[in-house]
């Protein structure tokens, strides 16, 4: 395996030097693009999901340069905004949910 590479193991992604959390969120932020690029331009709020995704981009990447340092009331705060613009629509709740569990790993909901 070259390292950044992943696979699958019973259904999850597993760890792989390189592959932390914050790759975990620029691969869910990738999915949910491709997902709503594919989706018809419906969603009156797109535009808003668009800037939070690119949001996330830039906090993953930030992740990866700074070991882990996010601002996590931003990375929540985009996550918010793409779930208030996008969660109604149903044919978006796995890419949704894979985003919201990516940003739970990076930045852990308060306790």
């Amino acid at each position: 395996m070259v390292v950044g590479e992943s696979h699958v193991l019973d259904g999850e992604r597993s760890a792989v030097a390189g592959n932390g959390p914050a790759a975990g969120l620029r691969e869910a932020v990738r999915r949910m693009r491709r997902e709503l690029t594919a989706h018809p331009p419906l969603a009156p709020d797109r535009t808003v999901a668009e800037d939070a995704l690119e949001e996330l981009a830039g906090q993953a990447e930030t992740a990866e340069r700074a070991l882990g340092l996010v601002d996590c009331e931003r990375v929540r705060h985009s996550l918010l905004l793409v779930a208030a613009a996008l969660g109604s629509i149903s044919a978006l709740t796995a890419p949704l949910d894979e985003l919201r569990e990516a940003v739970e790993r990076l930045v852990p909901p308060h306790p």
